[in-house]
């Protein structure tokens, strides 16, 4: 694993009381807080005792330690590796303008080695540095919870102006784009992070704990498949960023319920469609007839 025993919840717990310790000698009261802020509950039955008894002689009984230097926690070559490869990604841009290159050692991977099918070509422009501002202050506003002014565009290319409180963001491997989904006063919304035009601090009045909920966008679609040439496999690796239910109904019939975004509904007619006479959509029904209004389609275009 990258993160190892070594690093855990213990040695950094040890690692603070030793630091604490440095400055002043600790009380029983503090070193019980110190393990219950950085540790788990049950971890006083063995920290505290190994420190009384002396078995770590870290802490004397009158709670100074020998330790003159502050702990520090160096990076093994495999994390050193990790990050390195983390950094190569093309969305660190959107999270920090920090660097990291270990000279020392190879990244654990590139991204050339990372390939995922029936991806879009038209993802979003992680370097472009107005994308890359307005998703750090969408990103901001999540956790800082304040609302937006938001200005962007429709399907059709419409200019809209929205005020939103963002709630968070979902990104899609398939689509390789983020959305930000939210509520407002007026209206609930999702917004493509590639749409907005712009984004700046809405510094009005505007009331969260009443703000109109986002509406349920959720939808379910329930078809059955024949497992043959690995269909249900298949299926399941097709959605697997969705989520979904598979019920065996004999030895080669399965039913599957996914559940969907509404925005991403004509996506799933057409992964369904691909999978031809091994799936059959049940229910529901105005999912039934966007199926046949498209295989008409289909029929009409000779395709």
């Amino acid at each position: 694993m990258v993160f190892s025993e070594l690093y855990s919840a213990y040695y950094n717990t040890v690692a603070k009381i030793i630091t604490e310790a440095i400055k002043h000698p600790l009380s029983d009261n503090e070193l019980q807080t110190i393990i219950e802020k950085h540790a788990f509950s049950e971890s006083m039955l063995n920290i505290i005792p190994a420190f009384k008894e002396e078995r770590w002689q870290l802490l004397k009984p009158d709670g100074k330690t020998t330790i003159k230097n502050v702990p520090t926690m160096p990076l093994t070559t495999l994390q050193k590796r990790w990050l390195k490869a983390i950094f190569m990604d093309k969305r660190i841009k959107l999270f920090t303008d920090k660097t990291l290159d270990f000279t020392d050692v190879e990244p654990l991977f590139k991204p050339e080695d990372i390939i995922v099918f029936d991806k879009y070509a038209d993802g979003d422009p992680f370097s472009d540095e107005v994308y890359i501002k307005n998703f750090r202050l969408t990103l901001d506003a999540i956790k800082k919870r304040y609302p937006l002014d938001i200005e962007t565009t429709s399907r059709n290319g419409e200019a809209v102006h929205i005020i939103l409180m963002p709630e968070y963001l979902e990104y899609s491997e398939k689509d390789d784009k983020f959305r930000l989904t939210g509520s407002g006063e007026k209206f609930g919304s999702t917004v493509n992070l590639s749409r907005i035009i712009s984004v700046k601090t809405y510094n009005e009045s505007f009331d969260a704990e009443h703000a109109k909920k986002t509406p349920l966008r959720e939808r379910t679609v329930i078809f059955e498949l024949v497992d043959k040439r690995n269909a249900l496999e298949r299926v399941l690796l097709h959605f697997a960023h969705f989520k979904k239910q598979a019920e065996k109904l004999d030895d080669e019939r399965y039913r599957i319920t996914v559940s969907y975004d509404k925005d991403d509904e004509m996506e799933i007619v057409i992964r369904i469609l691909s999978f031809g006479p091994m799936i059959r959509v049940t229910a529901p029904q105005h999912f039934i007839e966007l199926i046949k209004k498209r295989l008409i389609n289909q029929k009409s275009c000779e395709l």
